[in-house]
Protein backbone atom coordinates (compact mmCIF):
# COMPACT_ATOMS: atom_id res chain seq x y z
CA UNK A 1 0.00 0.00 0.00
CA UNK A 2 1.45 3.33 -0.96
CA UNK A 3 1.56 6.19 1.48
CA UNK A 4 -0.93 7.79 3.32
CA UNK A 5 -2.88 10.50 0.96
CA UNK A 6 -1.52 9.63 -2.52
CA UNK A 7 -2.80 7.78 -4.75
CA UNK A 8 -0.79 4.66 -6.73
CA UNK A 9 -0.66 3.52 -10.17
CA UNK A 10 -0.25 -0.34 -10.27
CA UNK A 11 0.05 -2.79 -13.10
CA UNK A 12 -1.74 -6.57 -12.55
CA UNK A 13 -1.79 -9.56 -14.59
CA UNK A 14 -4.91 -12.02 -14.48
CA UNK A 15 -4.05 -15.40 -15.20
CA UNK A 16 -6.37 -17.75 -16.02
CA UNK A 17 -6.05 -21.26 -16.83
CA UNK A 18 -9.46 -23.06 -17.56
CA UNK A 19 -11.85 -22.24 -14.26
CA UNK A 20 -9.20 -21.06 -12.06
CA UNK A 21 -7.05 -17.99 -11.66
CA UNK A 22 -3.47 -17.27 -10.22
CA UNK A 23 -3.77 -14.69 -7.29
CA UNK A 24 -1.83 -13.92 -4.74
CA UNK A 25 -3.35 -14.28 -0.87
CA UNK A 26 -3.23 -11.02 1.55
CA UNK A 27 -4.23 -10.83 4.96
CA UNK A 28 -5.50 -7.60 6.78
CA UNK A 29 -4.82 -7.67 10.40
CA UNK A 30 -7.32 -4.88 11.41
CA UNK A 31 -10.43 -6.98 10.37
CA UNK A 32 -8.31 -10.36 10.37
CA UNK A 33 -9.54 -11.37 6.85
CA UNK A 34 -7.89 -13.10 3.77
CA UNK A 35 -8.59 -12.01 0.28
CA UNK A 36 -7.11 -12.31 -2.79
CA UNK A 37 -6.01 -10.58 -6.25
CA UNK A 38 -4.15 -10.90 -9.24
CA UNK A 39 -0.19 -10.39 -9.05
CA UNK A 40 1.50 -7.31 -10.13
CA UNK A 41 2.93 -4.39 -8.19
CA UNK A 42 3.25 -0.63 -8.86
CA UNK A 43 4.34 1.66 -12.52
CA UNK A 44 7.63 3.47 -11.43
CA UNK A 45 8.13 7.47 -13.18
CA UNK A 46 9.03 7.12 -16.40
CA UNK A 47 7.92 3.30 -17.00
CA UNK A 48 5.16 2.11 -18.68
CA UNK A 49 2.37 0.06 -17.07
CA UNK A 50 3.17 -2.79 -19.82
CA UNK A 51 6.51 -3.23 -18.50
CA UNK A 52 5.77 -2.76 -15.05
CA UNK A 53 3.79 -5.64 -15.20
CA UNK A 54 6.19 -7.66 -16.76
CA UNK A 55 8.96 -6.40 -14.07
CA UNK A 56 6.58 -7.51 -11.02
CA UNK A 57 6.19 -10.96 -12.39
CA UNK A 58 9.99 -11.16 -12.81
CA UNK A 59 10.83 -9.73 -9.37
CA UNK A 60 8.64 -11.34 -7.58
CA UNK A 61 7.80 -14.93 -8.84
CA UNK A 62 10.86 -15.13 -11.82
CA UNK A 63 8.16 -15.43 -14.74
CA UNK A 64 8.10 -14.37 -18.05
CA UNK A 65 4.44 -13.18 -19.29
CA UNK A 66 3.08 -13.81 -22.91
CA UNK A 67 0.04 -13.07 -24.79
CA UNK A 68 -0.56 -10.33 -22.53
CA UNK A 69 -3.36 -7.69 -23.94
CA UNK A 70 -4.67 -5.06 -21.98
CA UNK A 71 -8.22 -5.29 -20.56
CA UNK A 72 -9.36 -1.89 -18.89
CA UNK A 73 -8.55 0.43 -16.09
CA UNK A 74 -10.30 -0.07 -12.49
CA UNK A 75 -10.15 2.53 -9.59
CA UNK A 76 -10.05 1.00 -6.34
CA UNK A 77 -10.55 3.27 -3.00
CA UNK A 78 -10.58 0.85 -0.21
CA UNK A 79 -9.47 0.13 3.67
CA UNK A 80 -6.45 -1.66 4.59
CA UNK A 81 -5.03 -2.23 7.96
CA UNK A 82 -7.89 0.52 9.30
CA UNK A 83 -6.00 3.11 6.51
CA UNK A 84 -8.08 4.51 3.47
CA UNK A 85 -6.05 3.47 -0.40
CA UNK A 86 -6.61 4.39 -3.83
CA UNK A 87 -5.21 2.69 -6.51
CA UNK A 88 -5.74 3.49 -10.24
CA UNK A 89 -5.20 -0.30 -11.45
CA UNK A 90 -4.33 -1.08 -15.00
CA UNK A 91 -5.50 -4.47 -15.46
CA UNK A 92 -4.08 -7.02 -18.07
CA UNK A 93 -5.35 -10.81 -19.27
CA UNK A 94 -1.53 -12.84 -19.70
CA UNK A 95 -0.31 -15.93 -19.87
CA UNK A 96 2.52 -17.83 -18.25
CA UNK A 97 5.44 -18.64 -20.94
CA UNK A 98 6.76 -21.30 -19.59
CA UNK A 99 4.36 -24.36 -18.40
CA UNK A 100 5.79 -24.92 -15.28
CA UNK A 101 3.75 -22.21 -13.38
CA UNK A 102 0.61 -24.13 -14.65
CA UNK A 103 1.73 -26.95 -12.81
CA UNK A 104 2.30 -25.69 -9.28
CA UNK A 105 -0.60 -25.59 -6.99
CA UNK A 106 1.04 -22.92 -4.88
CA UNK A 107 4.24 -20.54 -4.18
CA UNK A 108 5.77 -18.50 -1.64
CA UNK A 109 7.66 -15.05 -2.53
CA UNK A 110 8.82 -11.97 -1.41
CA UNK A 111 8.00 -8.02 -2.06
CA UNK A 112 10.45 -5.25 -1.60
CA UNK A 113 12.15 -8.01 0.42
CA UNK A 114 10.40 -8.42 3.73
CA UNK A 115 7.18 -8.86 2.82
CA UNK A 116 6.44 -13.02 2.60
CA UNK A 117 3.09 -13.85 0.18
CA UNK A 118 1.42 -17.13 -1.09
CA UNK A 119 0.61 -17.17 -4.71
CA UNK A 120 -1.98 -19.86 -5.72
CA UNK A 121 -3.97 -21.20 -8.17
CA UNK A 122 -7.60 -20.83 -6.80
CA UNK A 123 -10.83 -22.04 -8.62
CA UNK A 124 -13.16 -18.74 -10.19
CA UNK A 125 -16.46 -20.72 -8.74
CA UNK A 126 -15.10 -19.78 -5.09
CA UNK A 127 -14.81 -17.04 -5.48
CA UNK A 128 -18.64 -16.07 -7.11
CA UNK A 129 -19.83 -18.67 -4.29
CA UNK A 130 -18.70 -16.21 -2.18
CA UNK A 131 -16.45 -18.86 -0.20
CA UNK A 132 -13.20 -16.56 -0.87
CA UNK A 133 -12.96 -12.75 -1.58
CA UNK A 134 -11.13 -11.51 -4.50
CA UNK A 135 -10.44 -7.89 -4.56
CA UNK A 136 -10.89 -5.34 -6.02
CA UNK A 137 -14.75 -6.53 -6.21
CA UNK A 138 -14.25 -5.12 -10.12
CA UNK A 139 -12.27 -7.95 -11.15
CA UNK A 140 -15.43 -10.14 -11.67
CA UNK A 141 -16.72 -7.75 -14.70
CA UNK A 142 -13.06 -9.37 -16.33
CA UNK A 143 -14.22 -13.19 -15.34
Amino acid sequence: MGKSGEIRVIALGLIRDGDRIFVSEGYDPADKSTFYRALGGGVDFGETSHKALQREFQEEIQAQLTNIRYLGCIENLFIYNNRQGHEIIQLYQCDFAEPKFYQIESLMFSESGNHHHRALWLEIARFKAGELRLVPQEFFNYL
